[in-house]
């Protein structure tokens, strides 16, 4: 895999689940790293301190609401005073909710949209012409299997991801002559906190140990009967990064335990 020192990465949502996983493994290339969340400035700083400290790279925390497009400008913009550049542009900020089309909270299908679809537009946008200048760039964008097929219930969530889908396949044709590339990662059933949290209560109510617990959870949800892992999504986005991922433009991989194969 080609190094990736010196290298600047920016990953919204970065400091928590997924989005810190790749960040961590982006560091662990030698990748410096911009951190986005909604934590306080205070807090989310000491967690890039921690990353920094273990990997030996610069890293800086901005405090930004995705939905907003002026906080978005403001992250960009920081990101670029601070290290001179964005070479990686890693969209993870994400929500989700669950509701019957009929009973789904309107501010919320707003703030879905917003999250998880128009903030890749602008953070898109906004980091593109720098990279185009520099001749080299990698954009990602952490999609999911609902963004290929549909599930009742997820409206917002489905109709985003799909967007965001369709949002990398066109900036992956607008570059398909540079050095940058545009990809979607699809995950399934991914194994973050919260997900073993829900392990760990259906365990406990039960009476089953982990791994019990765990195909009860997943059932036939996802085939191959195991969670798909922080760490895995990680080493696939640093894959795409890599010089040996050139020609893979406008994918939506998926590492879903063949979900999508059904």
């Amino acid at each position: 895999m080609t190094n990736l020192k010196d290298k600047v990465a920016l990953v919204t949502g970065g400091n928590s689940g997924i989005g810190l996983a790749i960040a961590q493994r982006l560091a662990r290339e030698g990748a410096h790293l911009v951190l986005n969340g909604i934590a306080p400035q205070a807090e989310g700083q000491a967690q890039c301190d921690a990353v920094a400290a273990e990997y030996g790279v610069d890293v800086s925390y901005v405090m930004a609401d995705v939905r907003d497009p002026e906080q978005i400008e403001q992250l960009i913009r920081q990101a670029e005073q601070r290290n001179g550049a964005i070479d990686i542009l890693v969209n993870n900020a994400g929500m989700q909710h669950v509701s019957n089309i009929e009973q789904f909270p309107v501010s919320i299908w707003n703030d879905m949209l917003a999250v998880n679809l128009s903030a890749s537009f602008h953070t898109i946008r906004l980091a593109l012409p720098a990279m185009r200048a520099r001749g080299w760039g990698r954009i990602l964008n952490i999609a999911s299997i609902s963004g290929l097929r549909g599930r009742a219930g997820k409206s917002a969530y489905n109709a985003t991801k799909h967007g965001l889908i369709g949002l990398t396949k066109a900036v992956a044709l607008e570059t398909a002559t540079t050095n940058i590339t545009c990809n979607a990662i699809c995950p399934g059933w991914a194994l973050t906190a919260l997900v073993q949290r829900q392990v760990d209560a259906l365990a406990e109510r039960e009476g089953l140990d982990d791994a019990a617990a765990t195909r009860q959870l997943l059932g036939q949800r996802q085939p191959s009967g195991r969670f798909v892992t922080t760490g895995q999504l990680a080493a696939l986005a640093a894959f795409l990064c890599s010089d040996d991922a050139q020609e893979v433009r406008g994918a939506a991989w998926t590492m879903d335990g063949a979900t999508t194969a059904a």
